[in-house]
């Protein structure tokens, strides 16, 4: 298998799928593709690989499946061993919901504060719009981590738990404190777990090594 994934540092799109296909133990190549670049040459190294000129792309033999979450779908069948959805139906259903959201969701908070693992934490002034978006994240965290009795949204690290790792980047390095938002500390613990897991932390210094 091959993952096709933009960089690091920004794509928080393929860190998604990526933390997932780590999570099977399969191995597979990654080819990276620089974002950002002028004159479309993003989007025209990205359609080499991606029909939508867009990544991630997963390629697995002659077939080719693009979308994150599409991907992390595609990985959840082929790797039922890795369990990267619960088996409780009831969970699994909440989690696969919570992923949804965030992958169709959130636009003010991801307009605002794009993932940049390079950047140096700093607070910023946010808008109303997006401190909207962060009280729903802790209503929505709170709920799954009491329902699953944690450590991660469903109990055991699932697909719910790749589509937020971004977010809790964004909260560390816009300098948000979920406290703030209506959090007992339950979700800022969180998203400490969800940053110290081995597959971001590898990923986190693959970024470094980029920059």
């Amino acid at each position: 298998m091959e993952l096709v994934i933009g960089t690091r540092r920004w794509s928080t799109w393929s860190l998604r799928p990526w933390l997932a296909l780590k999570r099977t133990g399969a191995a597979f190549e990654e080819t990276v593709i620089a974002l950002r670049q002028d004159e479309g040459r993003t989007e025209a190294a990205i359609l080499r690989h991606s029909p939508s000129g867009l990544a991630p792309a997963l390629k697995d033999g002659e077939l080719t499946i693009w979308d994150s979450l599409a991907i992390c779908e595609y990985l959840a069948e082929k790797f039922p061993q890795a369990k990267l959805w619960p088996a409780d139906p009831a969970l699994r259903a909440l989690a696969r919901s919570a992923a949804a959201e965030m992958h169709s969701g959130f636009q003010s908070l991801r307009g605002e504060c794009p993932m940049a693992l390079e950047a140096e934490p700093k607070a910023v002034a946010l808008s109303e719009a997006t401190q909207k978006n962060i009280r729903r994240i802790v209503s929505l965290w709170s709920s799954l981590l009491t329902r699953s009795g944690g450590p991660f949204l469903a109990g055991e690290w699932s697909i719910a738990d790749a589509f937020y790792t971004p977010v809790a980047t964004r909260l560390r390095t816009y300098g948000v404190h979920l406290s703030d938002y209506g959090d007992d500390g339950t979700c800022g613990a969180y998203a400490a777990r969800l940053l110290a897991t081995p597959e971001f932390l590898e990923w986190k210094a693959a970024a470094r090594a980029e920059a």
